[in-house]
């Protein structure tokens, strides 16, 4: 789901301390929805450092978490979880890796927390190339999203990008 050569480039991307902190923004939400609806367990998808977890933490939300990051091998594999988070993740992947990203995202999620980003992010990879390797409108991103979940709940964010709650769907 991610090729060697961008693997490299994650984790040089990842050794700056800035690097992966939209979580933060959306950790209130994700309190919220946990709180609501009673979830016991919360899987990472993309996790990064970990701080969604951080963050749930601070919010005094207790949550068996669970991550998986390819950069991170010592978290572990995607895991089935009563709410699955996927943060300003989508837009990073490798655009022939993302039907595969996507597919196993539904394996595991009954009910998920997804966010993309559709404009272009401030940071640059070695190559130069913008770190969002998917700049797409959610015009684009939604079919992709609707073969594999039911939207539950979409809402635009405020500078190029939106958030959803999905239900998971049986793979055909």
């Amino acid at each position: 789901m991610i090729s060697p050569e961008y693997l490299a480039e994650q984790q040089r991307l990842h050794e700056n301390p800035k690097y992966g902190v939209a979580s933060l923004g959306f950790a209130p939400i994700v309190a919220q929805l946990i709180r609501e609806n009673g979830w016991a367990s919360l899987h990472d998808y993309g996790a990064g450092k970990r701080r969604l977890k951080e963050a749930l933490d601070g919010f005094g939300v207790k949550v068996g978490y669970s991550a998986y990051d390819p950069v991170f091998p010592e978290y572990g594999s995607p895991q089935p979880a009563d709410l699955v988070c996927c943060i300003d993740v989508l837009e990073h992947i490798e655009p022939d890796h993302l039907d595969a990203v996507l597919d196993d995202l539904q394996r595991i999620t009954t009910i998920g927390f997804l966010t993309i980003h559709t404009g272009a992010a401030l940071k640059v990879l070695s190559d130069g190339r913008n770190a969002h390797l998917i700049q797409k409108p959610s015009s684009w991103w939604l079919p992709k999203l609707c073969e594999r979940f039911e939207i539950v709940h979409l809402a635009s964010l405020p500078q190029d990008g939106f958030w959803l709650v999905v239900s998971g769907r049986t793979p055909a």
